[in-house]
């Protein structure tokens, strides 16, 4: 793929795990044209964690930003925005390690960047141009970070709730939620839809407007 003619607007969705951010980013890429939208998931820049083990899951710490590799993914959204594209690794949440092989993305008008503590790195969250972040309530995260870990990652009640009160909960009050400030839009996450067609129309003027100068006052955007 070609080089884009101008650098593509590169916009971060945030939030808690279980907040609907995957959901709202399939919403809102599905609003658009195909080829707009290039994604980066935060979730495939973890660390190897060799050592973690079916039995001992509990205890780890995925919710900590030095679980994450920002200097790879930093480098890797510097490479998209001048229009090359990128070999983003391929996390196994079964083995806990990078897989040998790689995914190939391409640049785009817009790169979607989806994780957890995407703002919670000061320098990475500077670099976006959209910063927004997904809020739900505690209560409404956990059951949906249950429902995943028990459908798609084989899980345990047990383990998932261990996990949650050892690390999940005070990390989100450390990391996640503090870093909600920096968002310039916060979409409260009751009706995704609605809030997703709002998105719409803003990338649809910040694609005429690079570089759109948006502050971080201007929250509460959504439903």
């Amino acid at each position: 793929m070609p080089p884009t003619s101008s650098p593509p607007f590169l916009v971060a969705i945030a939030g808690g795990s279980g907040s609907g951010k995957s959901t709202f980013t399939r919403e809102l890429i599905g609003l658009f044209p195909p080829g707009t939208f290039a994604l980066v998931d935060l979730d495939s820049y973890y660390h190897s964690q060799p050592g973690i083990t079916y039995e001992n899951i509990g205890t780890a710490n995925f919710d900590n930003p030095d679980a994450l590799d920002f200097d790879l993914l930093r480098t890797h959204l510097e490479e998209l925005r001048s229009g090359r594209p990128i070999a983003s690794p391929v996390y196994d949440f079964a083995t806990h390690l990078r897989q040998p092989h790689t995914k190939s993305i391409h640049p785009a008008p817009v790169i979607l960047v989806d994780g957890v503590l995407l703002l919670s790195h000061p320098a990475l969250a500077a670099s976006f141009d959209l910063r927004i972040f997904v809020d739900a309530p505690a209560d409404l995260r956990l059951i949906r970070r249950l429902e995943r870990d028990l459908v798609e990652r084989g899980r345990a009640v047990e383990s998932t709730l261990r996990q949650y009160l050892a690390t999940v909960r005070n990390q989100h009050a450390e990391f996640v939620e503090p870093a909600k400030q920096t968002a310039h839009l916060v979409v409260h996450n009751d009706r995704p839809g609605q809030a997703a067609d709002a998105i719409r129309r803003l990338v649809e003027f910040a694609l005429r407007l690079p570089r759109l100068p948006l502050r971080p006052d201007q929250r509460g955007f959504g439903p």
